[in-house]
């Protein structure tokens, strides 16, 4: 993968949701397909030209166009190779078209050479298509900045040209342009996509923030900390792209195995040359049968067995929310057969919902009466924990009272009059400073036994007075139970919970999914969940580790194969986990198991059709007279076949059946 990942695609429109956009790249946007299709056309016009009886002069320079056009590139390839003392397979084709045009055979060399750029075009193919899945990414920063002069004045400049030291400005509502440190403003921040919070994060002087993550209702200037280049989106990038320059174990056995083959052919070619020459057959036919030896037991075909298959199910995987960040990845996915999964942001989504109403004592409110209260208060507000108590209001039926004078503070809480009396919502350890009456002493009791739950504690006051408390926790995604049991049928066992949260919460939580209880270990701090890990390794599983947060980060790097979920993981998880959820759909978990399994059986039966064709045309030539037309046909035929084989899982129909598997 090239460093072209970390230029800028040319799109003005952020992504608002926070997720990558599903992009394409155009076959005649790759200049392999450009070479290779010139290649094509000049053939075709120049082959009914020479069947026609044509004089030599009207197809000849279109067949060494051809030659020059698909074959540059590999040629290049091959001797910059040489170069490095290692015989690579597109020198040796080369050599067999120039060798088939030097005896004559100028239409079966072109052919040879068509049929090469066109194999080496649609490898190109597959691997673009898989970075388009990672230049998405850079999507989640904008494009423009606002920068602020030392006078104050404002120029909107691209994000790439902002340097350290740069002073911008965050408008409510906007993305963050750059990393960097909060001069001045406050408000509250909704970076989940790069640190994986669930909820807001308050800002104020000093706070860092980061490119990308989404700004609320309040204006902040920054003061830029690091450049572009290095901002947590873009290192994201930069090490998905050095991770997917490694190869499956598959391919690098191949390599080394084409090394020795690449020789061990070469001398057996010198010796089908040679060989009829000392016992008197002429030149012609022993340079032509040499010739086609080559050709037909040249590897290519073996070559390209292995990867499409692996880059294509890359590629399907990244246009489906799933970012496989190498083809070893791909390749081990589909070995795994246990399952370690974190709770909170991995089964549950990271929704808030209101789960305790605890109006206090003396207070006279229901309830409902206190949710309506709290719901009055905060109808205004766009922060996720006010959202949850306004939906709770509604799907109770609860009516909810007009207000005003709304004010909202971040980190605190918002304020505003209903009914004649000031309300104010918010964090209890906030709001209740300054207050060491009992009635706040009870308050504060019932929310920290609320957050010793799992909580996320309200605090709701009546005219400065305590009047009852919210308990808001995460929502269970909708698709957890589904995942656990498709995970459980493909690998033969209940995937296992692996938590920092207290056991009573974890227990409860994985009845809910289909996780039993002997299947739960809560309370983990980091290297418990390690030790989890490795204690499933050593009985011999390969254990795929499902988790988000930064202490899951040491059990993603241990696992044999770890996933992070992409817009709740944290950099560090992304970082570390070998593939994301972009969309954190956790369903696609066990469809990207299938896909891979599909992948690894494309790839044996790509090696099967390939030893068919290459022993199958080595015996005819050797015992028989091959001509060199069907010894190309044949063997680049294999090639094309081959690549076009493991190209299928490039269509979503390779998707949906992956899908089908796990249901």
């Amino acid at each position: 993968m090239s460093s072209a990942l970390l230029q800028r695609p040319e799109r003005a429109a952020p992504a608002a949701s926070g997720t990558a956009p599903k992009r394409r790249t155009q076959v005649f946007a790759l200049a392999e397909a450009r070479w290779a299709a010139a290649a094509l056309v000049l053939f075709l016009i120049a082959l009914p030209l020479q069947l026609t009886g044509a004089p030599a002069w009207a197809w000849g320079p279109l067949y060494a166009a051809a030659y020059v056009t698909g074959g540059w590139e590999p040629a290049w390839a091959g001797l910059s190779a040489l170069r490095e003392k290692t015989l690579d397979v597109d020198l040796l084709m080369i050599v067999a078209a120039i060798g088939a045009a030097a005896i004559g055979q100028v239409m079966d060399g072109a052919l040879l050479i068509v049929i090469f750029a066109t194999s080496g075009a649609l490898e190109a193919l597959a691997t673009a298509r898989t970075q388009d899945a990672v230049r998405g990414l850079l999507d989640l920063a904008p494009t423009t900045a606002t920068r602020l002069a030392d006078d104050g004045s404002e120029v909107t400049v691209p994000t790439e040209d902002l340097v350290v030291g740069d002073t911008v400005l965050v408008r409510p509502g906007e993305r963050v342009g750059a990393d960097g440190r909060v001069l001045a403003g406050a408000s509250e921040v909704d970076q989940a996509t790069i640190t994986g919070e669930p909820l807001p994060v308050a800002k104020e002087i000093g706070d860092e923030v980061f490119a990308g993550t989404l700004n609320g209702a309040g204006a902040l200037r920054v003061k830029v900390e690091r450049d572009a280049s290095d901002s947590v989106i873009a290192r994201i990038v930069a090490m998905v792209e050095e991770a997917s320059e490694t190869k499956a174990p598959t391919q690098l056995f191949i390599e080394k195995v084409e090394q020795r083959y690449s020789l061990g052919m070469v001398v057996a070619t010198l010796a089908v040359f040679l060989l009829p020459l000392a016992f008197g057959a002429d030149m012609t036919g022993s340079l032509l049968r040499a010739m086609t030896f080559m050709i037909v037991a040249s590897p290519c075909a073996v070559v390209l067995a292995t990867m499409p298959p692996l880059l294509s199910a890359i590629a399907n995987a990244g246009r489906h929310g799933v970012l496989v960040k190498s083809a070893v990845v791909m390749e081990r996915l589909g070995q795994v057969d246990a399952v370690a999964l974190d709770k909170t942001g991995t089964l549950t989504e990271g929704t808030p919902r209101v789960t305790d109403i605890r109006p206090l004592d003396g207070s006279g409110l229901t309830g409902d009466n206190l949710l309506a209260l709290a719901a009055a208060a905060e109808h205004p507000s766009e922060h996720p924990l006010a959202r949850a108590v306004v939906d709770a209001a509604r799907t109770r039926g609860v009516a909810i009272a007009g207000m005003r004078d709304f004010t909202s503070v971040p980190g605190i809480g918002v304020t505003a009059t209903v009914d004649g009396h000031t309300v104010a919502v918010g964090a209890p350890a906030r709001l209740l400073d300054g207050h060491d009456d009992l009635v706040a002493a009870r308050a504060a009791e019932v929310a920290a036994g609320l957050e010793d739950g799992g909580r996320t504690a309200v605090l709701v006051l009546r005219d400065s007075v305590p009047v009852g408390v919210l308990g808001i926790a995460d929502r269970l995604r909708p698709d957890a139970a589904a995942t656990v049991a498709a995970l459980a049928t493909l690998t033969g066992s209940v995937p296992m919970l692996v938590t920092g949260d207290n056991p009573r919460a974890a227990t409860r939580l994985a009845a809910e999914v289909g996780i039993p209880g002997d299947e739960v270990q809560a309370g983990l701090l980091p290297q418990d969940k390690v030790e989890a890990v490795r204690r499933l390794e050593a009985r011999g599983r390969k254990v795929l580790v499902l988790g988000d947060g930064v202490n899951d980060a040491p059990a993603l790097a241990a696992a044999h194969t770890g996933i992070a979920m992409g817009r709740a993981g944290s950099d560090l998880a992304l970082e570390t986990a070998d593939a994301v959820i972009v969309r954190d759909e956790l369903v696609t978990v066990p469809k990207v198991i299938a896909l891979s399994r599909a992948a690894r059986r494309l790839v044996a039966q790509n090696l099967v059709i390939a030893a068919v064709f290459i022993s199958g045309l080595v015996i005819w030539d050797l015992v028989g007279h091959l001509p060199l037309p069907l010894g190309v046909l044949g063997h680049e035929g294999s090639t094309v076949i081959v690549g076009l084989n493991g190209l299928r899982l490039l269509r979503d129909a390779a998707w949906n059946r992956a899908a089908k598997e796990v249901r």
